[in-house]
C-alpha cells in the first residue's frame, strides 16, 4: 500500500526487544593458532608452505555478567569458533587440503540497564521441564551479529619458533563444534603449526524485553497469492521465467553500487 494512502488507525502496545546499547568492530585477528585434525597435522608436518583456502564461522559462544563497580553495565564475553581450510605444499606435487579449528576471545562492556523482575513463560518444550515453571532472571540478552571472516593470511611455523602465547590448548571443546571435523583435533605438541590472520566484522548488542506503544496503520494482510505446484508442462513453466540478463552482462560499478544502496535503504522499517 502506498505511504500516502496509509493513515494511523490506532495506537497499539507490542512486546519486543529494545536495544539498550550496541557497538560495531572491525577486528584484525592476528596469528590465530589452527588446531588441525590428526590427518591434517601429518600433512602439515611434511609441508614447506601453506595457503588459506576458506574460513567458516561455526559458532559464537556468548556470556553476560554484570559489572560490579558500575551499575547498569555488563561484560559481554564472546568466543568465536572458526573452521579453517587450507592448502599445504609438500613439494612439487599438487597441494593437499587440510582443515582445523581456530578460536578467538573478545570482551566488551555495554550498558544494559537494570531490572529485578523475574520473567515467567508458558512456552512448553516437549521432553523437557515445563518452561512456565522455570524462573528467568531479568538479565539483558546479548546478540552478536557477524559474517564469515576474511582470510588475510596464513603461515607455517616451527614449534621452536612459536611464542609461548600459542601454547594454550583448548579445554572442553563443545561436541557440536567437534562434530564439524571428521577426525580428532591435535591440540598438543607438534613439529609444525599453522597460524592464520582473519578480518572479522561484528555488531554486539544488549537487548531487553519491553513493551512499546506504536502507531498502527492496519493489519499485515498479504497481498501476494500463494503459488502452488501444478501439472503444467515444464516447458511452459520455464517460459514464464525471465531471462537472466545480469548473469550474462554483469552491471557496471555505478549500477551495482546504486543497486546495493537501494537494497540497504529498502530494508524492513527503513
Amino acid at each position: 500500500m502506498p505511504a500516502e494512502n496509509m493513515h494511523i488507525k490506532d495506537a497499539v502496545c507490542i512486546h519486543t526487544r529494545k536495544v539498550y546499547d550496541s557497538c560495531k568492530d572491525k577486528d584484525c585477528l592476528d596469528d590465530l593458532r589452527v588446531y588441525p585434525t590428526r590427518c591434517s597435522q601429518a600433512i602439515i608436518d611434511r609441508a614447506i608452505n601453506v595457503k588459506c583456502r576458506k574460513v567458516e564461522l561455526l559458532w559464537v559462544y556468548i556470556d553476560v555478567e554484570p559489572v560490579s563497580f558500575n551499575r547498569g553495565f555488563y561484560t559481554v564475553d564472546v568466543k568465536y569458533f572458526y573452521k579453517v581450510t587450507g592448502d599445504a605444499f609438500c613439494g612439487v606435487g599438487r597441494p593437499q587440503e587440510f582443515t582445523g579449528l581456530a578460536t578467538h576471545d573478545k570482551r566488551v562492556i555495554l550498558f544494559g540497564s537494570e531490572g529485578n523482575a523475574r520473567v515467567f513463560s508458558s512456552i512448553l518444550t516437549p521432553g523437557e521441564n515445563d518452561q512456565q515453571l522455570m524462573t528467568r532472571t531479568n538479565m539483558p540478552i546479548a546478540v552478536v551479529e557477524v559474517v564469515d571472516p576474511i582470510c588475510l593470511g596464513m603461515k607455517l611455523v616451527e614449534v621452536c619458533n612459536c611464542p609461548r602465547t600459542y601454547d594454550a590448548d583448548l579445554n572442553e571443546l563443545p561436541v557440536a563444534i567437534a562434530n564439524n571435523f571428521n577426525d580428532d583435533l591435535v591440540m598438543g605438541d607438534s613439529e609444525k603449526r599453522v597460524l592464520v590472520t582473519l578480518g572479522q566484522f561484528s555488531i554486539i548488542k544488549l537487548e531487553r524485553d519491553t513493551q512499546l506503544l506504536i502507531p498502527a496503520f492496519d493489519f499485515c494482510v498479504p497481498e501476494k497469492e500463494c503459488v502452488s505446484s501444478s501439472e503444467d508442462n515444464p516447458c511452459d513453466l520455464f517460459r514464464r521465467i525471465e531471462f537472466p540478463v545480469d548473469e550474462f552482462f554483469p552491471p557496471q560499478r555505478e549500477e551495482f553500487e546504486a543497486g546495493a544502496g537501494n537494497r540497504q535503504r529498502g530494508g524492513c522499517g527503513r
